[in-house]
């Protein structure tokens, strides 16, 4: 089971739905200036989902064409500014780094965007052990655009365009370290239970997959088919379902972020996989 944060000291945010209609309208008495473009969002995404009815991928592939049309690091992160989007890639990699990646690990980012953190896992790791993925080919462009403008050519970096997370054109159990950040936290749990289903294979035995998540204490709930909120406990049982455990990183609610992280492990057979000591 997933580590519960006892009621009294519950956040009100993590027990807020934001896709009731008080909060939406509690919401735009606050922030009225913030309609408008709220609006905008709202109608493309009601078009996009009439165009992809029952495919969540392709639909979120369209979400990020229109969003990386306007600006690529607003496409990964929100309207931040420039120097945002280097500090939050910063502390991606600080974390990861702390926390057990080794120069010598076989990463997988999933959902690896115009590498706002995977340029500084590239330049970490050996030649060749870093491999992106991502459902969108014109962020992964952008990718390219990163390696050439950090100079990091010599690392060989892996880019792939994706449609689904069942990574079957991946080898099983090849990779030591798998990572997403704010990709589940765009995904229904059906896409979720794919990509923990199919970590598990690529997965090798005593590795680790990192992810974070936007947290809820209350009503799972989503805003637009685009940002998905779910309880610790939900993801924390769909890992043990595919044999991996799970683990609530409390230490990582501390950093100026907003999303809270999970990691799972594949536990070495017939052991204990041994506890990594940071970088």
């Amino acid at each position: 089971m997933g580590t519960r944060i006892p009621s009294a000291k519950v956040p009100s945010r993590l027990i807020r739905n934001r896709a009731s209609l008080t909060h939406k309208a509690r919401y735009a008495l606050a922030h009225p200036g913030r309609v408008p473009a709220h609006l905008r969002r709202a109608a493309r995404d009601a078009w996009l989902r009439a165009k992809y009815r029952d495919d969540h991928i392709a639909y979120y592939r369209a979400v990020m064409a229109s969003d990386t049309a306007r600006s690529p690091e607003a496409a990964v992160g929100g309207r931040a500014s420039y120097e945002r989007w280097l500090a939050v890639g910063r502390m991606q990699f600080d974390y990861l780094a702390g926390h057990g990646l080794r120069p010598q690990d076989r990463m997988l980012e999933i959902g690896c965007g115009n590498l706002r953190a995977g340029r500084l896992f590239i330049g970490h790791l050996e030649p060749g052990h870093y491999h992106g993925i991502d459902i969108s080919p014109h962020i992964l462009l952008e990718a390219q655009r990163t390696v050439v403008r950090h100079g990091l050519q010599h690392k060989l970096p892996h880019l792939a365009l994706v449609e689904d997370l069942t990574f079957d054109f991946l080898p099983e159990g090849h990779f030591t370290v798998v990572h997403a950040h704010s990709v589940f936290s765009h995904s229904p749990l059906d896409v979720i239970d794919q990509c923990l289903e199919n970590v598990a294979r690529i997965l090798a035995p005593g590795g680790f997959f990192d992810f974070t998540f936007d947290r809820t204490e209350g009503r799972e709930h989503d805003v637009l088919r685009e940002d998905f909120y779910y309880r610790t406990e939900t993801l924390t049982d769909l890992a043990a379902s595919h044999g991996l455990t799970a683990r609530f990183m409390e230490d990582w609610e501390r950093l100026p972020h907003g999303q809270s992280k999970i990691r799972v492990t594949l536990p070495a057979p017939d052991r204990a996989a041994p506890e990594r000591s940071p970088a």
